[in-house]
């Protein structure tokens, strides 16, 4: 079988003259390369309608408030939404990245929340499900995102083959649920095709539960999901965390505001900057950054 690092040079070599000045390689600062800064930080959930989308832009309103420079990229290529919950209309998206008609840093929009996003493409159903080499090239067009500190992408729900790169490319994997058996038994589902499809890689499977009634639902959902995962899949989940049903959740959805900017001292806000707070502490899995993603995706060895 072709090793999969020779096949992205050859797909580089089509795209670049031979006669191209080669590019110094980046500078390396105690011992960290530029292009590896970023923790790439990936939310998706086995079914559409849990709130995945409101986790990965309150998330990211939570760590701009600690300080760090947070990008939100909205990977859902087909029903992007992130830029409606923030009321945003941009002129350009990723649809105009796929197509080569755009670099990525040229669709990246701040917002007044001190946060970026870069918008996904929606209404493009066509680009759903991106061909293999399309996806190698636009998983290279991320390097222009590394000089952020976390990077948030969005997937979309599911199991698609864009989602499941995603998620073995992420520092973190961040899998939300709620309460309800469907949605339990679809985060379920999402958990044993990552341990069938990526059961070689040490991926950092993280678990919240939303709209829980409280600590103690939340608990017994997750706990029951972890033990599963562990006992049938011999997979690690760990739990992150728990937000309430907090009815600020809806009405800041209907004002097109984060909840933690419509009623930041709300039981949902409260629950988010726990998360958040806990994951700064999580270095269990150092964070690899695009280079480390790059490795992972195509198959090369992580010397980071």
């Amino acid at each position: 079988m072709e090793d999969q690092a020779e096949k992205l040079r050859e797909i580089m070599k089509r795209k670049n003259d031979n006669t191209a000045p080669v590019k110094a390689p980046a500078p390396v600062k105690n011992g960290i390369k530029p292009a590896d800064k970023a923790r790439i930080i990936t939310v998706t959930s086995g079914k559409g309608g849990v709130g995945k989308t409101n986790l990965s832009v309150n998330m990211a309103l939570a760590f701009a408030r600690l300080g760090k420079k947070v990008i939100v990229m909205d990977a859902d290529l087909g029903l992007a939404n992130v830029n409606v919950m923030l009321n945003m209309i941009p002129k350009y998206n990723l649809y105009h990245v796929i197509k080569k008609q755009k670099t990525i840093r040229e669709i990246l929009v701040e917002t007044e929340y001190g946060i970026s996003i870069v918008a996904g493409a929606s209404g493009f159903s066509q680009i759903a499900n991106m061909g293999e080499e399309d996806r190698r090239d636009f998983i290279m067009e991320l390097e222009g995102l590394s000089n952020a500190d976390i990077i948030i992408i969005d997937t979309s729900a599911g199991v698609s083959s864009n989602v499941l790169d995603f998620i073995a490319a992420a520092d973190d994997a961040v899998i939300i649920t709620t309460p309800e058996p469907t949605a339990i038994t679809d985060a379920y589902g999402i958990i044993k095709i990552i341990a069938t499809e990526y059961d070689s890689l040490n991926m950092g499977l993280k678990l919240v539960v939303n709209r829980a009634k409280g600590a103690a639902q939340a608990k017994g959902v997750a706990d029951r999901m972890i033990n599963i995962a562990g006992q049938f899949l011999n997979l690690k989940v760990d739990y992150l965390g728990f937000i309430y049903d907090d009815a600020a959740v809806p009405h800041a959805v209907l004002r097109q505001k984060p909840f933690m900017v419509v009623d930041p001292k709300g039981k949902a806000s409260i629950c988010v900057q726990h998360i958040v707070d806990r994951m700064g502490r999580n270095k269990t899995i150092a964070t690899r950054g695009f280079g480390g993603m790059l490795r992972r995706l195509f198959g090369e060895p992580n010397t980071a």
